[in-house]
């Protein structure tokens, strides 16, 4: 069990500084930045304030209004689930809100390393005339700094211990507002842009911090976390599936598979209507989504 835990542990580590090392390889292509980043690379670039800073800072109003959001939430399903089931809530809101604060230790960390990678890798574009082949070695560093990401974010997701701010306010607003995670980040995305467009033309006179780089970044970073998960999700083994009967009707639940030792083990569920999802068994449509 030990080795499990050091072996997540340093799986995270590895893959918040993959993931530091991509968003800032992003910013120095001059290309546009991913969206997640676009408006406090867009302020520290306009204001001439510290990147990692002004990401810290940002992140930080993330966890506030996760926080929020979180609050909200129970206190929805409070009124509609009683007993046992109220008090369960209770726990779990507890533990949701301490993740949420341990997300501020971890962008303190998380920022100082893009600090760091800000300071030691320069700048890929030249300010005056462009020499012959400068472009293309951008677009190849941008390529390779989206495949870092989506790296980065897939190996510090997969184990599950502290979320970044800029996956855990999409995964809190996707629950309050009861949409999919996927349709989440995309309008987390573009609301960031727009952000972004708006300070830069306001401040700057000119877009900052958007270009190909951020489109890239949307459609690039999601596709490398899938095909990471494809070939490395199965060896990683985060969940488990556990089939059973519920009233005459097969039921699925996910957990993590450092609760479950072995087939065999005894194990106590508490439903919560509000976290069940339901599926066609033809079609396999989530009724729940509709």
């Amino acid at each position: 069990m030990k080795n499990k835990i050091f072996c997540r542990v340093l799986f995270y580590a590895i893959g918040l500084l993959v993931l530091a090392l991509g968003l800032t390889l992003n910013t120095k292509t001059g290309l546009g930045v991913s969206p997640i980043i676009s408006v406090a690379y867009s302020i520290s670039e306009i204001f001439d304030h510290n990147f990692g800073n002004m990401t810290l800072a940002l992140y930080s109003v993330f966890v506030v209004i996760e926080m929020v959001l979180h609050l909200i939430r129970e206190r929805r399903y409070s009124r509609a689930e009683g007993g046992v089931l109220a008090n369960a809530g209770r726990k779990d809101l507890r533990l949701i809100l301490l993740m949420d604060f341990l997300q501020i230790p971890l962008s303190i960390v998380f920022t100082r390393f893009l600090n760091v990678f800000s300071a030691v890798i320069p700048s890929l574009y030249s300010d005056g005339p462009a020499p012959p082949g400068e472009l293309a070695v951008r677009v190849v560093f941008l390529i390779i700094a989206v495949i870092l990401t989506g790296i980065g974010a897939a190996m510090s997701l997969n184990m599950r211990i502290v979320p970044n701010p800029g996956d855990g306010i999409v995964q809190a607003i996707a629950d309050t507002v009861r949409k999919s995670v996927g349709f989440t980040k995309n309008c987390f995305d573009l609301t960031n842009i727009m952000i972004t467009v708006v300070l830069s033309f306001v401040f700057a006179g000119h877009l900052v911090g958007v270009g190909v780089g951020t489109i890239l970044a949307m459609i690039g970073v999601g596709r490398t976390i899938a095909v990471f998960n494809h070939f490395t999700y199965a060896k990683m083994g985060n969940e488990n599936n556990l089939y059973f009967s519920f009233g005459g009707a097969q039921a699925v639940a996910r957990v993590s598979k450092y609760e479950i030792s072995q087939i065999g083990d005894r194990v106590s569920f508490v439903f919560m209507p509000s976290k069940m999802h339901f599926f066609d068994k033809e079609t396999g449509v989530n009724y729940t989504e509709l």
